[in-house]
Formats: C-alpha cells, structure tokens, sequence
C-alpha cells in the first residue's frame, strides 16, 4: 500500500498550547460521561442471569478430548473466544477478524488473578487449527469444537463470538456473550488508533474532509496483500505457515 506523502496530507487546525488544552478540556467531560456508562453497562452486565450448559461438552485439546469443564482449570470463570476455521484451507485463507482479534491476547495473569481462565475454542480439526496457532505464535489454550459440540455450545450463533462462563462446583454456565464490534475489546489496536489523528481510516468513520480513508468493514481492514495482515511478520520471521492442507486453495509459504 503506498503511503500518503506527508505534504499531502490533510492537517487539523494548528493553535497555541492553551487553546488547544482548553479544546481537549472540553473532549475530557464527554470522556469521563463516557467512560461512566460504561461503568453502568458493566453493572448491568454482572446483575444478567443466567443459562446452565452441559460440562460434559466435548473439546479437543493437545492430549485428545476433554471435557469443557476441565478447561476451566481449576478456576471458577472462564472467557471464550470461539474462533472461526475454514476447514481444508491455507494459512492465507484464514479468518482476518478472528485472528485481528487473538493476536492481541497474550498476557493472562491479570484474569487468573480474578480467577478468570481464558481459551480460545476453534471450529474446526484441531490438527490443521493447532499448526495455525503455532504459526502465529500464540500461547493461550487452544481447542477445537468437535461438530457434535457446536449446537450445545454456539446454539444457533456463529463462531466468532466472545462468550463468559461461571462454574459452580461441577456445574456450568453461561453468563454473557457478544459478538461484532463487542469482540473489539479483545483488541488494544483499535483503541488506540482511537486516540489518533487519522483514527482508524475506515470508510465509515465520520472524519474530517479530505481524513484518509482506505479500509472497509467487511473483513479488508484485517487483511494485507491477500492475507491476514499479522501473518505478514511471521512469514518475515521464516515461520511455516502449512497447515497441512491442499495447497490448491491458494498460495503457501514453506520454509
């Protein structure tokens, strides 16, 4: 993609230091209200009831099957991020949201402090999902959702859902889920681009005339020369991205 030359780039208004505080000043109220109904929405999120599901449920992991409650490890939440899979298909070919969205997970002290597990459940062979994973580098739990699980797990939804489970004793339940712009938590990139300028240069962002703007919402934004744009720095990096699967469904990078 080629760059915006930085003469040519559309420029907000320039003023002094005090001026410029008191605009952010202003912003600051409108942040704080902001920030506060969040604070009530999460409030609202705790006092939901809630739906019991079988512990029993199938998964796989490294050493074979394993029930869902085991992935809990001990603790007595768990947070899910059910990734999508495209079965038989390349590393290129793989979901740019779901792996925009498990790129960033990496550090889990702080929910294990909370006692909060988190896993990530593919859909899909765990073989060809677990050689994804590897890949990319990632470390959290991985499992895969054998077909026989999907309905009592997703229910009638669609992978690529963000869903919180409490266990009591040797029961379990499902307390929240979210999916779409909900799963953006996951996701620091994003808050961040927040803070800037430019924002996250996406078509229907509301920006100032002449802002840049060169990345849609159906999946481009996530994506980079044909593939999902985190592959990239693996690929730099001499990592395999084969999955074991047909190169047929597109190009491949061996190393």
């Amino acid at each position: 993609m080629t760059e915006t030359p930085a003469m040519e780039r559309p420029l907000p208004q320039i003023v002094d230091r005090q001026t410029w505080q008191t605009e952010i000043d202003v912003l600051r109220v409108k942040e704080k209200a902001h920030t506060r109904a969040g604070d009530a929405l999460a409030a609202e999120r705790r006092r939901l009831p809630m739906v019991e599901v079988d512990p029993q449920t199938p998964l796989v992991g490294a050493d074979g099957p394993v029930p869902l409650i085991d992935i809990f490890d001990g603790r007595s939440q768990l947070v899910a991020y059910y990734q999508m899979w495209h079965a038989g298909r390349v590393a290129a070919q793989q979901c740019e949201g779901c792996t925009f969205s498990t790129a960033h997970i990496n550090e889990l002290s702080y929910l294990h402090s909370r006692d909060v597990s988190y896993a990530t459940l593919c859909q899909g062979p765990y073989d060809e999902s677990s050689r994804y994973r590897d890949f990319m580098g990632w470390t959290v739990p991985w499992y895969s959702v054998p077909e026989e699980a999907v309905d009592r797990l997703v229910a009638g939804r669609h992978f690529g859902i963000l869903v919180s489970y409490l266990r009591d004793d040797d029961r379990v339940y499902e307390t929240y889920w979210t999916t779409g712009r909900g799963n953006e938590v996951m996701a620091p990139s994003y808050g961040l681009l927040d803070l800037t300028v430019y924002g996250r240069q996406e078509f229907w962002e509301d920006s100032p005339e002449g802002w840049p703007q060169r990345w849609d919402a159906r999946g481009g934004q996530f994506r980079l020369d044909g593939r999902p744009t985190a592959q990239w720095s693996r690929i730099r990096a001499g990592r395999d991205d084969d999955l074991g699967v047909s190169p047929d469904h597109g190009p491949a990078h061996r190393h």
